[in-house]
């Protein structure tokens, strides 16, 4: 997300919609499967607003948050879906799709996954750097449309987008799976780790991750296991935003080490 808006008021946003979701799930319909696909492309187009000069990638623009949209200051109670998590460019999103960009030979014509793809850039990102087929794993429904928008907003053909829960389930054949992002609770970073090890030992999958170096990440076993990349300076914006945080970096996952 992208704007003057201090952190703490950031955070308090998101924890202020999820207890409104609690207390009001059952007056209404959470879910995107309640809404048709140009219902919700409607709902983005009127709710976001097309950014990206203040981000690692300014060649790619997004529909995200800012405090220009309704929702910044609206009721929580009457957003109609899930989490925006898809509005929101994360700083580890922010990172992997930076090392895409400048290192295309990582994707040209090979088979991506980008696991809880949210807003797509990394997806975007992968298909701008000459993947042969790129898959955009996120398990809510608006994050798929608003992946879709975001490909057609950088004149690119949308990839494929699953909303099925993808970890823990039988192992697909991809050369590369990305995942920026995915570090923030331990449960899902041990789930995470046994099925990346699954993909890598079936298929030998190349797997990178994007972490602006979380606690849950830096704390997780999973780390000892990571051989580091890159790593890129935030913009000021993008620091203000997630708690001073300076940093974002890309990691390969070797089980081997």
């Amino acid at each position: 997300m992208f704007g003057p808006l201090a952190p703490q008021k950031h955070v308090r946003l998101i924890k202020t919609f999820i207890g409104s979701f609690k207390q009001t799930s059952g007056r209404r319909c959470l879910s995107a499967s309640c809404r048709s696909d140009e219902d919700i492309r409607r709902f983005i187009s009127e709710n976001t607003e097309t950014v990206g000069q203040q981000s690692l990638t300014p060649e790619v623009k997004l529909r995200l948050f800012t405090p220009n949209c309704r929702f910044w200051r609206e009721r929580p109670e009457l957003w109609p879906f899930d989490d925006p998590y898809w509005a929101i460019y994360w700083p580890g999103g922010q990172a992997l799709s930076r090392y895409l960009l400048d290192n295309p030979a990582v994707c040209r014509g090979r088979t991506v996954l980008d696991l809880g793809s949210g807003c797509g850039a990394s997806a975007i990102a992968a298909k701008l750097s000459g993947a042969a087929r790129v898959v955009a794993n996120d398990i809510d429904a608006v994050a798929a449309v608003a992946t879709r928008m975001n490909s057609e907003l950088n004149g690119l053909e949308p990839p494929v987008c699953l909303t099925n829960n993808m970890i823990g389930s039988p192992v697909e054949a991809f050369d590369l799976i990305l995942l920026g992002d995915m570090f923030y609770d331990e449960a899902l970073a041990t789930s995470l780790h046994s099925w990346l090890d699954r993909c890598i030992k079936t298929h030998g999958t190349q797997v990178l991750i994007g972490d602006p170096g979380r606690a849950q990440f830096e704390e997780h076993s999973i780390r000892r296991l990571l051989r580091l990349l890159a790593q890129f300076e935030l913009p000021e914006s993008v620091r203000e935003e997630n708690y001073g945080l300076t940093c974002s970096s890309v990691w390969c996952y070797c089980p081997e080490l």
